[in-house]
């Protein structure tokens, strides 16, 4: 889409028209509704990850946080799929935004210090905020299905704006304008409250409510064929009428429906869930098992000390997600295992690095890291395009719930490999006699 120097037909005037007629027709409600559903269901996870550091310590591994952040989360879009159909939208609003704020609200008022009481109850808070983003997440790009192109690419962007907005903010608060880690932490409790507003106000509700009349119309027509069965006259039909009535039990129904969903489910896999998940593990790997261990003698860097290498790849990674994950509207990528592929080489590339260096400087591991969040995000919007695109309509609005399960399945894995590389990196580095990693 971007014109191509010195090509006749590429002209900015031209990317300008292109660019018009991409945006035209764009319902702003929806676009701006769904953009801030991504913002405020992911930004609270980058706001715990962003303070991991300071919510348990130097001596504790990164990845205890990250684990802590994403296990429940994992578990709520490996079960949910199955039965949050049967909890409205309007109710699973209220009640991720309850956990969200009590979540928060916990880690804040617990922040003060790193004891093993005071750790446990953050990770308490963390586990309720990981509870709700699942389930959030689950939940909007189900509602992407009734809401289209547009949903879909605005849910991308503001989940890859929580990144930015989120560390960002977070180092701001802290850092520059030197508020307490508690009363950062305390504020972003109130950030739920917009999810709130955007679903009750914001958005149209028309699609949600066309959907629910044409369900309730295929009930009555079903029940309409039930109640026209062939009818036999005379006192075989009265003695047998019990027979008539074929409709399996409730229990049955529930039991066929699973199995039905996960025949669906298994189709997924190959194609969609694990380019995800591959590309999950070998990003977060590097984001909590190898970043902390990428560093160098601070007279060849721009920091005065070594804690500020860690906030600041976490800031140049979500500026990659946040243009990536803003791409979908000009860039698709067909075919998903290429760049899990390369984020697995760019695991490799910066676990080399951190046992022998050879980078000759901390900006060429920036443009890597900036790299990595491009890759990431890139496979994760096309995933649900592609998934929009391919799968029956029937099936579809199941198969954007279920794929979740890839990512946070990818960010388990890598939170246990992160914990072991984290040490082991660091391990070798101090007995190779670079002390860096402890100094955090």
């Amino acid at each position: 889409m971007l014109p191509l120097p010195g090509a006749p037909a590429s002209s900015w005037s031209l990317f300008r028209q292109r660019l018009a007629g991409k945006l035209d027709g764009i319902n702003w409600s929806v676009a701006v509704s769904f953009w801030l559903f991504g913002l405020i269901n992911n930004v609270l996870y980058v706001i715990l990850l962003s303070a991991a550091l300071d919510l348990v310590g130097p001596n504790i591994p990164k990845g205890t946080v990250l684990l802590a952040d994403v296990i429940p989360s994992f578990f709520v879009k490996l079960t949910a799929p199955y039965y949050i159909h049967l909890v409205p939208y309007s109710t699973r609003i209220w009640l991720f935004c309850a956990l969200s704020a009590v979540g928060m609200l916990v880690v804040g008022a617990s922040s003060d210090s790193t004891d093993a009481g005071s750790i446990s109850a953050k990770m308490a808070g963390v586990v309720l905020a990981s509870l709700s983003s699942g389930g959030g997440e689950l939940t909007f790009l189900g509602l992407v299905h009734h809401y289209g192109h547009t949903a879909l690419a605005a849910w991308g962007s503001g989940t890859g704006g929580a990144g930015l907005i989120g560390a960002g903010a977070y180092a701001l608060l802290t850092t520059t304008f030197g508020l307490s880690v508690r009363a950062t932490l305390l504020a972003s409790a109130g950030l739920p409250l917009i999810m709130l507003l955007s679903f009750f106000v914001l958005l149209p509700h028309g699609p949600l409510k066309l959907a629910r009349r044409e369900e309730l119309a295929k009930h009555a027509v079903a029940e309409n064929d039930h109640d026209s069965a062939p009818e036999t006259a005379g006192l075989l039909t009265q003695s047998n009428s019990n027979l008539l009535d074929t409709s399996p039990p409730p229990l049955s129904k529930a039991l066929h429906s699973l199995k039905a969903n996960l025949l669906r489910a298994r189709k997924l896999v190959i194609p969609y869930m694990l380019p995800l998940f591959l590309v999950y593990v070998a990003e977060y790997t590097i984001n909590q098992g190898v970043a902390p261990t990428l560093l160098f003698p601070l007279p060849n860097t721009p920091f005065r000390n070594y804690r500020a290498f860690y906030p600041t790849y976490a800031a140049i990674y979500q500026l990659g997600v946040f243009i990536s994950r803003s791409s979908l509207p000009f860039i698709r990528v067909r075919t998903l295992y290429a760049p899990s592929i390369l984020q697995i080489l760019n695991l490799a590339l910066l676990s080399t690095h951190a046992v022998t260096p050879f980078v000759p400087s901390v900006y060429i591991i920036f443009l890597v890291i900036f790299w990595e969040g491009l890759l990431g995000v890139l496979v994760y919007v096309s995933t649900f395009a592609a998934i929009r695109e391919e799968v029956p309509e029937e099936d579809r609005e199941f198969s954007l719930g279920a794929t979740t399960v890839s990512d946070s399945g990818g960010i388990c894995v890598a939170g246990f490999l992160s914990i072991g590389m984290e040490r082991a990196l660091c391990g070798w580095q101090v007995r190779h006699g670079r002390d860096w990693c402890e100094r955090l």
